[in-house]
């Protein structure tokens, strides 16, 4: 088994195990982070669950966004599809799987410019003071 089969495989246990045992609770919204390396600007980015979000050239979708109960150990973990969007050229498939927000290393998005990682996961209706869903704020 290769190192990047071994990661998939934690991943995919990790996922099960948390969303099996710690009875996760599925949200609205995915609260991201990203990093340009660029410009070393870091931005929040709410992503509502099956929207389409875009930071520079990254299209982001939150699939599902599970958040365990008070009670339980915390932690977050959203499902990601991200794509490499530049005008031009065909869309590039960067990422598509669990992120956690305790482990963002563990299954991590690879990119020359951008790193995006997963902070917390809400319902909308807790972000309503917040400027319209789908924002970047800095």
């Amino acid at each position: 088994m290769g190192y990047p089969a071994f990661i998939l495989s934690m991943a995919s246990l990790m996922a099960s195990c948390f969303l099996q045992a710690a009875r996760a609770e599925p949200f609205e919204l995915a609260v991201l982070q990203g990093l340009d390396k660029v410009t070393a600007r870091v931005s929040t980015i709410e992503a509502p669950v099956g929207d389409v979000v875009r930071f520079g050239t990254l299209e982001i979708i939150a699939r599902v966004c599970d958040k365990r109960p008070p009670e339980e150990t915390p932690e977050s973990a959203a499902f990601l599809d991200v794509w490499d969007v530049r005008p031009g050229e065909p869309a590039v498939s960067l990422f598509r799987g669990w992120m956690f927000a305790s482990s963002p290393a563990l299954s991590a998005l690879e990119h020359p410019v951008y790193d995006v990682w997963v902070l917390d996961c809400r319902n909308s209706s807790s972000s309503a003071e917040n400027s319209s869903s789908g924002s970047i704020s800095e």
